[in-house]
């Protein structure tokens, strides 16, 4: 059956998560509508990383569930999230770092058809994976080092290079977290530029410190302080909310 033309292309409702006695994640709801980048932000120890384990799939949530183009995917791994569209980079890099880029791509447009990690002679053999990698690498603009071993490329190449693998999923939605997070100032422009270009393909959420770089990408701003959405708006919104101000964005 055909989703909704309205669904969101990604959705979280009352999901809650306790680890002992410290509750991580506190009856969190927010969606990700089409053509919007949705940041997410919030001090550390707000409950971000809970949040994003829970949207990804590899901590299952205590209560409430995740949908995917209208689909609940609460109870799929993140192998079975990854074949319905769920891209993702993240803050920790994933990344296998004696393969080169172009091979770090290719297995993760492998993962989109479901295929193991495990059998990475035929991944170099298949044309059409090496297809789906090279434009993804051409994306982020990392053409000219596709052959680099990821272990040699520079920090924000590798960041890029996670942006790319998140692409090669072909993604109905992309989780990006952290993207930015020491590329400098024209790295992150350039990666700002990027991001701008792929919402209209691919919404994104994105998990983001840097300030000046959400207000200036994001559409839509959600904010996690304490394991509970305490905001949630356009970037006007939340600049101007005094619960934000007090709780987050007035920090020192």
């Amino acid at each position: 059956m055909a989703e909704p033309a309205h669904a969101p292309a990604l959705a979280v409702h009352g999901l809650r998560k306790a680890f002992g006695g410290l509750t991580a994640t506190d009856d969190v709801s927010l969606d990700l509508r089409p053509g919007e980048i949705h940041a997410l932000i919030g001090p550390n120890g707000a409950g971000k990383s809970t949040l994003i384990g829970q949207i990804a799939g590899w901590i299952a949530p205590d209560a409430g569930r995740v949908e995917l183009g209208g689909e609940d995917v609460t109870a799929l791994d993140v192998a079975a999230r990854a074949r319905l569209g769920l891209g993702r980079s993240f803050q920790v890099s994933s990344l296998a770092a004696p393969l080169s880029a172009r091979r770090n791509a290719m297995i993760a447009a492998q993962a989109r058809q479901g295929s193991s990690f495990r059998f990475l002679r035929p991944v170099a053999w298949d044309r059409g994976l090496r297809e789906a990698a090279d434009a993804a690498l051409a994306r982020v603009g990392l053409s000219p080092r596709a052959q680099v071993p990821a272990a040699e490329l520079s920090h924000g190449e590798r960041r890029l290079l996670e942006v790319a693998c998140a692409l090669a999923l072909g993604p109905k939605a992309l989780l990006l977290d952290e993207p930015m997070a020491g590329l400098g100032m024209e790295g992150s422009a350039r990666l700002g530029d990027l991001l701008e270009a792929l919402k209209a393909e691919a919404p994104i959420l994105l998990v983001e410190h840097d300030m000046d770089a959400v207000f200036r990408l994001a559409d839509r701003i959600s904010v996690l302080v304490a394991g509970r959405v305490i905001a949630s708006g356009s970037v006007e919104e939340i600049r101007g909310d005094a619960e934000v101000r007090r709780a987050y964005l007035g920090e020192d």
